[in-house]
């Protein structure tokens, strides 16, 4: 460009035009020009002005930063001369100055620039006018600004939630595709399912733009007016959203909400970028300079066809390899608004979310996490207690006893359930009735002790397990003690009890407990216990002395929950029972942030005081009854009235929302392997050992334990050749209503036998005599009608769960049928003789 050129421009284009020629030309001919790249510091704030900088072309951004408030930018075009003023006055430089494009500048260096002043001194005296004129000029600009603001604020879209978390194929094709529709101006549609932050993906994609400076602004299309005046704005009037948006991003939410009459303004925007603002008479279309993003649930929307970038979001179900990155990730923003330390998962926490489906997908997960991290009341470990997502499908057949007897919640929230009846019964009787056993007549036929656990206790519990469940555990004398021994032990020494070691027990803590029940079922039966008083109140202290040894170690019932044999029969029967204690969990996620339930605390509402769940069971997670055992702490504790006691079908939790354990079903076995231990002397007889030593008795014994799941599980075999896989561990729990019934049959002579000797057999402890005493006992033929009975209907009982639970017709499941009536004629044998 030569110098007339130059010239020319100058006068044109920069505030310099109002100067004489000659200081014009001076500053023409002074001018050195300078070709500077994008993305380059030109000048950085509050440093001494060195040169003036003239613009000829290219853009430029400008801004101010501080400590208290955003940075304010500026772009600014060809024409544009920097430090003019600062220069004049001596003042520092006001912004920091980068390139956007590539950019052609002339400079004065501030020695040139000072001679020329003094040559020229109309250069100095100017810059009042200048100035005036750029203060109206920043008055008018400032007064759009805000108004600009007050119009987009409602809508605003300040920052990016979070990135793509995950590295599976799907979270790197996500990326990649936002990188994409980032690298351009073109609209854009995303669509997915609920939950799954569609808008955070529209956020990602300007905010990595070279927009980003630009506003980005969410407006939700099912609140659009009928004529739209919100975004398009009006004639001679209010200015629309589109018009104060200029080159930034509109998000237009569900767009499938998109009013009908105005699905032509929407494809004219998307096709042309010309919108008209609402008028009764035809106006001057506007274009729209900025970005266009649709959101909406599904892919077909009517304006798919003009939408240049198209975001498939695809749900969690189908990302799950990135389950464990999220989780990660939520925990990590969760610890660190709550400043708390960040806990660790256990592996069958992430197996049991794995294996969930998620409907409400991204938004359902971090809201789990969060749930969790609140009631893990700063755990270091979060286990599978605190997850407890929400069901796919709703619970059906359910019946809320609560909200059906008033008086029922009143009994079961009041003193007298179970603390009273513990503390006022219980914590008396227990110890009364073991020192008989110790020091009492040794028979069933003159001990007290004796005739209420094997002629009472047994065929009762049996008997109340269809019903009520784990009930027994509430009202258990073992953990009475437990419970206050461990409450004594912290007044005498005060100390803080030790955490379950919940991986190391969900591992081991069910063995445990299979071995102590085999151990119990060959001492009953080598050692004759229903006939020796002292070696079953052995066996009672044994098992109470399980209960304090643990309660002394570890906070609440840790003994209850893995280890008790007696706890581990009562949670596997309690799974047929008819009833189940659960929570309403849209109420515990909605409304409830304490987990008093759970976790304890000072009463609130109508919930009372408490020491939370004995076994750290939330009733909101419970998927089974195997870790409730009734003692209504959560319907007490719970200030919602979210907790409700259900009236169900029997056992429906074993084909529904049931996890089968290996040691569950060895301790199945082991229990229906019992019955036939308990016949013993004939089993001895059929093996022509019946004056076996002890050892070789003892070895009989356990092997007779082991036949029926031995045959059990060779059957099964059986069932894999014939064509029908499926795996022996879920199949197994067909069996257990057999179980129960088995066990029923054998107890029921005892029961109906000898438990109406009550009255002379306590007589005939203390040495007394009844005279004629009242006592009764069926008739054997009733005993034996209803041990058949009992074992009829438990068998058709297991052949109607195995086929819940297989969802396969009891023809292709013949096998396991003939194994469970096969069992069934084996045990009615026994039981007969």
């Amino acid at each position: 460009m030569n110098l007339s050129d130059r010239l020319e421009w100058l006068q044109r284009h920069t505030p310099f035009g109002s100067l004489s020629l000659a200081a014009l030309e001076a500053i023409a001919a002074a001018c050195r020009q300078e070709q500077i790249a994008a993305n380059r510091r030109l000048v950085l704030e509050d440093q001494a002005v060195t040169t003036l900088y003239i613009l000829k072309s290219g853009q430029l951004e400008a801004y101010h930063t501080t400590t208290d408030s955003p940075a304010q930018v500026m772009t600014l075009l060809p024409g544009t001369v920097l430090h003019w003023p600062e220069l004049v006055l001596d003042q520092p430089t006001p912004h920091t100055v980068i390139t956007l494009s590539d950019c052609e500048v002339w400079t004065l260096s501030r020695d040139v620039f000072n001679r020329l002043a003094d040559q020229f001194p109309e250069l100095r005296q100017s810059i009042s006018q200048h100035l005036s004129g750029a203060l109206a000029d920043v008055t008018a600009q400032l007064a759009y600004e805000q108004q600009r603001q007050m119009a987009l604020r409602p809508y605003l879209v300040p920052r990016v939630k979070q990135g793509i978390v995950g590295s599976s194929r799907y979270a790197i094709r996500l990326r990649h595709a936002i990188k994409e529709a980032a690298g351009d101006r073109h609209s854009v549609l995303i669509f997915g399912e609920p939950g799954l932050e569609k808008d955070n993906i529209a956020a990602l994609i300007h905010y990595g733009s070279r927009d980003r400076r630009q506003p980005l602004i969410q407006f939700n299309c099912g609140t659009l007016s009928a004529n739209g005046a919100e975004l398009f704005g009006k004639a001679g009037g209010k200015q629309g959203l589109l018009d104060w948006l200029n080159e930034g991003t509109l998000i237009l939410n569900n767009v499938h909400e998109w009013p009908n009459a105005l699905y032509p303004q929407l494809r004219r925007l998307l096709q042309s970028r010309e919108y008209l603002p609402v008028s009764d008479t035809t106006t001057t279309a506007r274009l729209f300079q900025g970005r266009i993003i649709l959101i909406a649930e599904k892919k077909d929307c009517s304006c798919q066809d003009l939408v240049h970038h198209i975001i498939r979001v695809p749900p969690l179900r189908v990302t799950k390899a990135d389950i464990e990155a999220l989780v990660n990730y939520y925990i990590t923003l969760c610890c660190r608004s709550k400043r708390i330390p960040k806990p660790r998962i256990t592996p069958e926490v992430l197996r049991r979310l794995q294996s969930y489906d998620f409907p409400g997908n991204l938004r359902e997960l971090a809201s789990l996490v969060e749930r969790a991290i609140l009631q893990a009341n700063g755990a270091s470990l979060l286990t599978e207690e605190v997850f407890w997502p929400e069901q796919a499908k709703q619970r059906r057949f359910r019946w809320n006893l609560l909200n059906a007897y008033p008086q029922l919640r009143y009994l079961l929230r009041s003193p007298w359930w179970p603390d009273r009846l513990n503390y006022g019964l219980t914590l008396w009787a227990f110890p009364l009735i073991v020192a008989i056993g110790l020091w009492g007549p040794q028979d069933r036929e003159h001990n007290l002790a004796l005739n209420l656990f094997w002629a009472w206790w047994w065929p009762l519990s049996l008997l109340i397990f269809p019903f009520l469940g784990r009930i027994w555990c509430a009202v258990c004398p073992f953990m009475i003690y437990g419970e206050l021994l461990q409450t004594l032990s912290l007044k005498l020494w005060p100390r803080r009890l030790g955490s379950w070691p919940r991986p190391l027990a969900e591992k081991w803590g069910g063995w445990i407990l299979f071995a102590l029940f085999t151990a119990i079922l060959l001492w009953e039966e080598l050692w004759d216990l229903p006939n020796t008083a002292y070696l079953s109140s052995w066996l009672l202290i044994l098992i109470t002395a399980g209960a304090v040894i643990f309660s002394q170690l570890y906070e609440r019932r840790f003994w209850c929950r893995y280890l008790c044999p007696i706890g581990g029969m009562n949670g596997l029967f309690a799974k047929l029972s008819i009833i189940e204690l659960r929570a309403q969990r849209g109420i515990c996620a909605a409304s409830c942030t304490t987990y008093q339930c759970y976790k304890g605390g000072a009463a609130l509402g109508e919930g009372q005081e408490t020491g939370g769940c004995p076994i750290y069971s939330h009733p909101a997670q419970l998927t089974d009854n195997r870790n409730c055992v009734l003692c209504m702490t959560c319907l007490k504790a719970c200030p919602h009235r979210s907790v409700e006691l259900n009236l169900r079908p029997p056992a429906i939790e074993l084909w529904t929302s049931h996890t089968p354990t290996a040691y569950e079903v060895c301790l199945l076995f082991l229990l229906l392997g019992a019955v036939v231990l308990h016949h013993l002397p004939q089993v001895l007889v059929w093996c022509h050992q019946p004056q076996a030593p002890f050892l070789v008795k003892a070895a009989i014994a356990t092997l007779t334990l082991a036949v029926p799941g031995a045959i059990a599980w060779v059957l099964h075999q059986g069932q894999r050749l014939w064509g029908t896989p499926q795996p022996f561990i879920r199949l197994a729990y067909g069996y257990l209503p057999l179980v129960l019934g088995a066990n029923l049959a054998y107890y029921l002579p005892l029961g109906l036998g000898e438990a109406g000797h009550l009255w002379p057999v306590t007589l005939a402890t203390f040495g007394l005599s009844a005279g004629t005493p009242f006592q009764w006992s069926a008739h054997p033929a009733v005993v034996a009608f209803l041990q058949t009975t009992a074992l009829v209907v438990s068998t058709l009982a297991s052949l109607l769960l195995t086929q819940k639970i297989s969802r396969l017709p009891l023809s292709a499941l013949w096998p396991q049928c003939l194994g469970i009536v096969g069992t069934a004629v084996m045990i009615s044998t026994l039981v007969s003789l």
